[in-house]
């Protein structure tokens, strides 16, 4: 026998053992696959649009300028700026001695106009002076009466009250200082109309709101807080310097917050269009505005990885702008855990 032939003998002889042993009768199937339980939420449509989002500055609707009808020297500032007032405090006050000599002087001419009128009444009756001399002397006294009112009502405005109840914003003068008619002494913000945030918007966002859109402003000071609002003013025109258009947001309980504070406001447009919507859970693998999602097959059966463009978030759900055309439903719960095309169990 040939002994260079007994190799291939053994090899000849061993194969149909080792085909038996890879028929399935010879060896342990794996179990089949268990589907992952998975839960899942429909892909809803609404109407949305991309927020507004901006800086601003909190503050009272209405600011009022407080200065004194007449110049002079002021005598006393009784408030500083952040001070709490009521309507009726006085705030400020000039020097009087000179506005109590010009209505003192005042006093003195009424006074003497009506002394003259009365005399020249009973010359008159007597036909010792002409009509006209009582009429010139009936003249003198309204004059003399309309400069004693003059001087009065300065002499009131010489003084600064409250007009209304608020906090006092700025402090412009001190005392000693001469002041001319008119000029800013104190700003007090007042709470009559409420409190309001201040931004600046450019023309392409400000095309986009409406007075009475709703608004979601926070505070660096308070960062687990947000207070809700609506649009109560537009600007009709750009402010020359900055380009912007002026928007006020009105917010009602502001108890907490001072006039000064920094917030940023986020304004949801009234106007919008139709737009995919999916919650945010449904989220996987976001970068940028690029992220992923698992759909539900159209058999109920498979996970189908989608590629979604992500526009923005509105709250809790996620506004997709392409990715789920023909999709009805995303996975949530469990949906980090499945494969594309993986089997899945839907349970409610």
């Amino acid at each position: 026998m040939d002994v260079r032939r007994l190799p291939v003998v053994g090899a000849v002889l061993i194969l149909p053992f080792a085909v038996v042993a890879c028929r399935p009768g010879g060896a342990q199937e794996l179990p089949p696959v268990e589907p992952l339980s998975v839960r899942v939420v429909p892909v809803e449509e609404a109407m949305l649009t991309p927020p507004v989002i901006a800086t601003g500055t909190l503050g009272p609707k209405e600011e009022i300028a407080l200065a004194f009808k007449v110049g002079g020297v002021v005598e006393s500032v009784l408030v500083d700026a952040g001070r709490a007032v009521d309507a009726g405090d006085v705030l400020a006050r000039l020097e009087l001695r000179e506005i109590d000599a010009a209505v003192a002087r005042a006093r003195s001419a009424a006074e003497k106009a009506e002394r003259d009128l009365a005399r020249a009444r009973r010359l008159f009756a007597d036909s010792v002076v002409t009509l006209v001399q009582v009429q010139d002397a009936e003249t003198g006294a309204q004059v003399a009466r309309a400069d004693l009112e003059a001087a009065q009502f300065n002499r009131r405005y010489a003084v600064i009250t409250a007009p209304a109840a608020g906090v006092i914003l700025g402090r412009m003068a001190e005392p000693g200082e001469l002041v001319s008619a008119g000029s800013t002494v104190l700003v007090l913000g007042s709470r009559a109309r409420g409190t309001v945030l201040r931004t600046g918007l450019a023309d392409r966002d400000v095309v986009r709101i409406r007075r009475g859109d709703a608004a979601l402003v926070r505070f660096a000071a308070f960062p687990d807080r947000e207070w809700r609002g609506t649009v109560t003013e537009i600007a009709a025109a750009a402010d020359p310097g900055t380009g912007t258009f002026r928007v006020e947001v009105g917010l009602p309980d502001t108890g907490d917050l001072t006039a000064g504070m920094v917030g940023q406001v986020e304004i949801t447009p009234s106007s919008g269009r139709l737009t995919a919507v999916v919650p945010i859970e449904a989220i996987l693998e976001a970068d940028g505005d690029e992220a992923t999602v698992f759909a539900l097959s159209p058999d109920g059966t498979r996970a189908e990885r989608r590629r979604i463009t992500v526009a923005w978030l509105a709250g809790d759900r996620v506004a997709v702008t392409s990715g789920l055309e023909g999709v009805t439903s995303v996975l949530t719960d469990g949906a980090a855990y499945v494969e594309n095309g993986g089997a899945v169990k839907v349970v409610r």
